[in-house]
């Protein structure tokens, strides 16, 4: 799985990137699907390894760990803490000797005070039905005050990636954390208001299949963007979400 994301602003910005794994049985995932051993790695824009975990209490920060609401419930999943410049990063999560299973890759801002924003948070995977669609969740804390936030699905124009097996027709949710749909779309040119911010922003979608919306959240909470495949298709995809200022 690989999540991207990008800080943007004039300061460095603290961030902890979590790996899980086993804990998602506790969230009524299967204990028999779950990533057993993840691990995670922290790369910058050129591609270049910056730092990487696999068990949290193995790593050099595990006292800058323990103790706070970013300690894992179980010693084999991963946690980084770093402190980063503007620009773009990758947090890959693996599975340790080439295991697979569901695997969850987080990142959290460390000092929403600093000069700098956490502005946009991506991942990509294999999208498959049920339960085994992609879901991206993201948490507005802070102002009480509207955030504009653009959500993208995007799989057919990961082909110009060097990708294969795409999802050629993506749909996009957006749920609150009571379970209720805030917006949906599937073809993102099929509502123009949203389109049009969209284009307004830099954000259009070069494939008219792909997915978008863009709406204004308040208050502060949990939100989840679920990517499907149309009609049941399954494929590669990307989701992405944006802090619109």
């Amino acid at each position: 799985m690989i999540g991207g994301f990008i800080i943007t602003g004039n300061a460095s910005k603290p961030v902890i990137i979590r790996g899980m794994g086993p804990s998602l049985a506790a969230a009524q995932v299967p204990a028999d699907q779950v990533l057993q051993d993840p691990v995670i790695e922290l790369r910058g824009s050129n591609g270049a390894l910056i730092l990487q975990n696999d068990n949290w209490k193995d790593g050099p920060q595990r006292a800058q760990i323990e103790g706070t609401t970013f300690a894992p419930t179980d010693d084999r999943e991963a946690v980084i803490m770093a402190t980063l410049q503007p620009g773009n990063y990758t947090a890959i999560l693996s599975g340790k000797n080439g295991t697979t299973g569901i695997g969850l890759v987080e990142v959290y801002d460390n000092d929403p005070g600093a000069a700098s924003d956490l502005a946009n948070l991506s991942t990509r995977g294999f999208v498959q039905t049920g339960s085994e669609v992609m879901i991206g969740g993201f948490v507005l804390g802070g102002s009480s005050n509207p955030t504009n936030i653009a959500v993208r699905a995007r799989g057919p124009s990961l082909t110009t990636s060097n990708l294969s097996n795409v999802l050629t027709d993506p749909t996009l949710e957006l749920y609150n954390a009571n379970g209720t749909v805030m917006v949906s779309n599937d073809d993102w040119q099929s509502d123009p208001i949203a389109a049009a911010e969209l284009t307004a922003h830099g954000l259009a979608l070069s494939d008219p299949k792909e997915a978008g919306v863009f709406t204004s959240l308040a208050p502060p909470g949990q939100f989840t963007a679920i990517v499907a495949g149309k009609n049941g298709e399954v494929g590669v995809a990307l989701v992405e979400i944006y802090n619109v200022k």
